[in-house]
């Protein structure tokens, strides 16, 4: 029996027309769901945001605040947690640093972790300089170091060492004085293999970054 519907090609367009679109939204709608479920619980299968091993990070020799000479080899056996910053810094840095005093308060039971803050503007941030920015954020001198040193040597450490951006804004055409830096904590373990990376601006990976620190404990105290 012949239809309206059939005997009409506008109808029938019309009719194809409201069948893609409800396919569409429901593709859309499950990978919507399966998006959602990834950040909220499956991002450790993520390449950068998992307990994994990313290579050696290389030795270096910089200049901690308090004028001492430091090697990664004097702190063989720490798990460390390292990022990059700057004291003139007024938007990534300070939150980084906000919360890297939070992991020293949240893991103040832990006495073989460091966490290590190296300044990607040696030529302003002397000892002097790091010392003041670290008593802003109750930097236990201990537990928490501010390094500094030669430029070359912390770019070469940041891009190469670690893999992170670490650039003055200058060498890609802005006016500007800034430093373009990434804002990621890189976990390094006891024989300093890197281990995980870990967005600062994401609360969920800084939770993610304290139990994997844990779990590296737990892993060489079996």
């Amino acid at each position: 029996m012949e239809t309206a519907s059939s005997r009409n090609p506008t109808n029938r367009y019309f009719l194809w027309g409201v069948l893609v679109a409800a396919m569409a939204g429901v593709l859309a709608a499950t990978f919507w769901l399966g998006s959602t479920r990834s950040r909220t619980g499956g991002w450790d299968d993520r390449p950068l945001e998992g307990l994994g091993r990313f290579g050696t990070a290389p030795d270096f020799s910089l200049i901690e605040r308090s004028g001492k000479p430091i090697r990664l080899l004097d702190l063989k056996g720490k798990i460390l947690v390292v990022n990059f910053i700057y004291t003139r810094c007024k938007d990534s840095c300070p939150l980084q640093s906000a919360e890297m005093a939070k992991f020293q308060s949240d893991l103040k039971d832990l006495k073989e972790v460091r966490l290590i803050s190296v300044s990607v503007d040696p030529e302003r941030d002397t000892p002097e300089a790091l010392s003041r920015y670290a008593e802003r954020f109750h930097a236990d001198p201990e537990r928490w170091l501010f390094l500094t040193g030669q430029k070359e040597e912390i770019y070469r450490l940041a891009q190469e060492g670690f893999h992170l951006s670490a650039l003055p804004a200058s060498e890609v055409g802005q006016k500007s004085t800034e430093i373009l830096h990434s804002s990621r904590f890189v976990l390094v373990d006891g024989e300093a293999e890197i281990r995980g990376y870990y967005d600062s601006t994401d609360p969920e990976a800084l939770r993610r970054a304290q139990r994997h620190v844990r779990t590296l404990l737990r892993q060489r105290r079996a």
